[in-house]
């Protein structure tokens, strides 16, 4: 199968005619590019897991385009989700509801909650509205990097599917936060740019939930994800980078240190993606960065943040990335 890129703006018409047509269409939103299906149809559905490579227990959000398209999707629904979407949806934040029989199992992973959320990029909604609301993943093979351009797909999933719908580099450049709303407490399952201390405002209580269950609500809790194809740790200090990285290329393994500006002085010539300076800018170039470093290094040395807020929930990524490992 042939896959092309093409505009967002100018490909919303093909992309509805495949979704209609139970094909894969890549879209592109503010966290990161989706891979989506007709979420109504289980055997469209069932193709995102073949192009992945995703195990099947691992559930997929539904994206809408407007909040109408909810009542479709999930029963039960409380006032504290009206609440949260007039504040953030569009935007960054997916919420686990009671799934309506509408939706198949193959997109709960045999669970009774779905995950909605709906996407900032115009486009995404003007495709979601011309066709159907769309079961998506991030747009790779499972446990890769999660792609953050039209390229970074094109990379690992060319051929297993027609079409890329290209809008540039993703702004907030992770995954978005899930929350979820079936529980006593509103929980949080995965961080995002939609922290824990931004929802406790308009909640009151909300907790962090990172166990790993039998039958997962959200995605990103039972697997290794965001992973490069090389080793790649976590460091503390600009110090203790450079310290490992002369290790390593000793060793010949052509290490990298992915790091904000701020310490250049400190590792000078050595190999170095720079991140930008924020904590903002690291959240959204992370996943580019480790794109490009897997392609040129061995070896991969990653700043570690220790903040609370989206500095938190960027390491969740990281640390996935890393497999927990810290120098």
């Amino acid at each position: 199968m042939e896959t092309k890129i093409v505009s967002a703006k100018e490909g919303i018409e093909e992309g509805a005619r495949i979704i209609k047509e139970d094909g894969l269409v890549v879209f592109p939103t503010e966290t990161v590019y989706g891979l989506g299906a007709n979420a109504l149809s289980e055997e469209a559905v069932k193709k995102i897991f073949t192009a992945k490579g995703r195990p099947q227990d691992n559930p997929l959000i539904v994206h809408i385009s407007s909040i109408e398209q909810v009542k479709d999707l999930a029963v039960d629904i409380p006032d504290a989700f009206y609440m949260l979407a007039d504040k953030y949806m569009p935007g960054p934040l997916t919420v686990i509801l009671k799934k309506s029989d509408k939706v198949p199992y193959v997109v709960t992973a045999g669970g009774e909650t779905v995950g909605i959320r709906m996407p900032k990029n115009v486009y995404t909604r003007e495709l979601i509205s011309k066709s159907f609301p769309l079961a998506a993943p991030s747009a790779n093979k499972s446990k890769h990097i999660s792609p953050t351009t039209a390229q970074h797909v094109f990379e690992d999933l060319q051929g297993e599917l027609e079409l890329i719908l290209d809008d540039g580099p993703c702004m907030v450049g992770i995954e978005s936060t899930v929350l979820d709303l079936t529980c006593d407490t509103p929980t949080i399952l995965r961080p995002g740019a939609v922290t824990a201390e931004m929802l406790s405002e308009d909640l009151g209580e909300v907790l962090q939930n990172g166990k790993v269950i039998k039958i997962a609500k959200a995605p990103g809790m039972k697997y290794t994800h965001y992973a490069p194809k090389v080793p790649c740790v976590m460091s503390a200090s600009a110090e203790k980078s450079v310290e490992e990285y002369d290790i390593k290329e000793k060793e010949g393994l052509n290490p990298v240190i992915v790091t904000r500006d701020i310490f250049r002085d400190v590792i000078k010539e050595r190999n170095i993606i720079s991140l930008g300076i924020t904590a903002e800018d690291y959240t959204r170039n992370i996943y580019s960065a480790l794109h490009e470093a897997e392609k040129k290094y061995g070896y991969i040395i990653v700043e570690k943040l220790t903040g609370a807020g989206i500095e938190a929930s960027v390491m969740n990524r990281v640390e996935k990335a890393c497999g927990g490992k810290e120098v």
